[in-house]
């Protein structure tokens, strides 16, 4: 059987901040891999600061990069011309963190979702507001009140509204940046549901970048976990729920709530991890599984189950 190759290909993706005034120059995001297949999800998850909404920003080339490739459809989008990768933005949508910040106040929702539809010349003028029904029914709200403003719906119509805007010219791959942190947890479901919906619909594929981890794992397939800029695990849900094989990772585990109040209030009195292991040490040294990567040329990188890898970051034993 031929596998199928990956929608979305990312490798050794790498975005630097230039130096200003007083601050130097910050690498914030330094040999990110990932692929994403044809109606798959995957996760991204960590700290604020960890690098996450930088990475979806850099697939999408709204954030200059520094170094790696970024492939869409088999396509290298880092050396593309501005035409062309203008034109193969239509294969690529953004879904933003903050539906009350992501419309245009003065603009309706008839106008808010004809714009991509005239940017990208999809579909023809006198069938607009046909297309415009069409998305409002889409996300399951009544195309009626297509010329009503932002300000007359709550904030989970907004996202519907943000991702029908998304949704306008058909795209094959969307990323959504904490789609659902700024809504309450019924809405929160809802938003979830809809994602789930519009995907076996339409085949679509996400990154789904979120600190969430409950959320992470109702919504996701694969997941890849951030620290500092970097990497450090990655695998199918079950695996890295499962089995978490990296201390950042088990350290996000145990700092998520949970519903047992006696349990919760164990892990409040115990003493955070020793950050020493989550820093990367000398390269010469023998990592966490053993092997000197100096010597053996190898990457500080581990599968520790077929599909599921880990950074050792030259961590020794």
């Amino acid at each position: 059987m031929t596998a199928v190759p990956p929608l979305v290909a990312v490798q050794d993706l790498s975005v630097t901040f230039p130096a200003r005034s007083r601050h130097p120059a910050f690498l914030a995001v330094n040999g990110v891999s990932f692929d994403i297949a044809p109606g798959e999800t995957l996760g991204l998850v960590g700290q604020s600061g960890s690098g996450k909404t930088t990475t979806g920003r850099a697939v999408l080339q709204l954030q200059k990069i520094s170094g790696g490739s970024v492939k869409l459809r088999g396509r290298e989008l880092t050396t593309m011309p501005a035409g062309d990768l203008r034109r193969m933005r239509r294969h690529m949508q953004f879904v933003l963190q903050n539906p009350y910040s992501s419309l245009h106040p003065r603009m309706t929702i008839a106008q808010t979702l004809t714009e991509p539809l005239i940017i990208h010349q999809s579909v023809p003028k006198a069938h607009y507001r046909e297309r415009v029904a069409e998305l409002l029914e889409l996300v399951s709200m009544d195309p009626a009140v297509m010329d009503r403003y932002p300000h007359a719906f709550s904030g989970g119509q907004r996202q519907r509204i943000v991702i029908a805007r998304a949704l306008a010219v058909n795209p094959d791959f969307v990323v959504c940046d904490e789609p659902v942190s700024a809504l309450d947890v019924r809405t929160q479901a809802q938003i979830v549901a809809l994602l789930h919906s519009l995907q076996e619909k339409l085949k679509l594929s996400y990154l789904f970048i979120a600190h969430d981890l409950a959320i992470v794992r109702e919504v996701c397939h694969k997941v890849a976990v951030m620290y500092r800029g970097e990497i450090v695990e990655k695998g199918g849900i079950s695996q890295v729920y499962g089995n978490p094989a990296h201390p950042y990772t088990q350290m996000l585990f145990d700092s998520a709530p949970v519903l047992n109040p006696a349990l919760q209030r164990q892990r409040l009195r115990m003493a955070p991890p020793d950050p020493s292991i989550l820093v990367a040490r000398s390269p010469t040294e023998s990592c966490a599984f053993g092997e000197v990567h100096t010597e053996t040329g190898t990457p500080a990188w581990h599968e520790v189950a077929p599909g599921h890898g880990v950074s050792c970051r030259y961590r020794p034993v």
